[in-house]
């Protein structure tokens, strides 16, 4: 069922963290949303349920690996074959784990740089004539420590500070139909194991920040929004959302 009346928005990886603190945050801005996630289909599932019921057909998922070429186009094809329309594309999806110089891998190299930087360039080819008919927006979502890089995950450093000049790049090239920003999180979330796991290691990367705190997907979420709805000038810019991080 199409339904032209609202701004639609694609966002990656969608299903659960900060992606659905992003749906959740858009849809509460009158935004209908295709949900795109690539296994966690039931957290998938259960976000459409819960936004649909708040309002009717204004949500949807896609299922697309993004570690492979042929998902981009049947990503973008899927939201158009749904809503007929794309205003925003959300680049959230992301790959996250260390790679030391030591014992990294091709694996990890298409992995992580398939995530973080080649899907977000070709969802955004597959999507540019869609958005440029509706003057949309796109947002990636890169990472705060890009000018301070983390030891021990390479690859990662790398893909996210090629999303930041992906960023700008395409602000360059997509103008003046599409603006193009980025938003970079701070502490946020944590993923479940590894060094960020260790209370320690959290403790000390909160007292960093100017604000002294820990912030929240929300916080993400709300700055995804303002980005697309409110910064009607702003295009080709990197908002750090991370409590006045001590790396800038």
């Amino acid at each position: 069922m199409k339904t032209n009346n609202k701004k639609i928005a694609l966002v990656t990886g969608g299903s659960k963290r900060i992606g659905a603190s992003i749906c959740e945050e858009l849809h509460k801005s009158n935004i209908n949303v295709m949900i795109h996630y690539k296994n966690s289909k039931e957290d998938a599932l259960h976000l459409k349920d819960k936004l649909n019921k708040i309002r009717s057909n204004s949500t949807d998922i896609v299922q697309g690996d993004l570690c492979k070429t042929e998902s981009y186009e049947k990503i973008i094809s899927n939201v158009i074959k749904r809503f007929g329309q794309l205003d925003y594309l959300i680049n959230n999806a992301s790959s996250y784990f260390p790679t030391q110089i030591d014992n990294l891998n091709e694996d990890d190299w298409n992995d992580l740089i398939s995530t973080n930087l080649k899907a977000p360039l070709f969802l955004c080819q597959a999507a540019a004539k869609f958005l440029k008919e509706k003057k949309g927006s796109i947002v990636n979502i890169t990472d705060a420590n890009e000018n301070n890089p983390k030891k021990n995950y390479i690859i990662y450093n790398l893909a996210k500070s090629g999303l930041v000049s992906l960023t700008r790049s395409l602000a360059v090239d997509l103008a003046p139909h599409v603006r193009v920003n980025a938003v970079a999180p701070g502490a946020i979330l944590w993923p479940e194991d590894g060094q960020e796991s260790e209370v320690g290691y959290r403790e000390n990367l909160i007292s960093q920040t100017f604000l002294k705190k820990q912030g929240t997907p929300k916080n993400i979420a709300k700055a995804v929004v303002f980005l697309l709805s409110t910064a009607t000038y702003t295009t080709g810019e990197i908002i750090h959302v991370d409590g006045g991080g001590t790396n800038k």
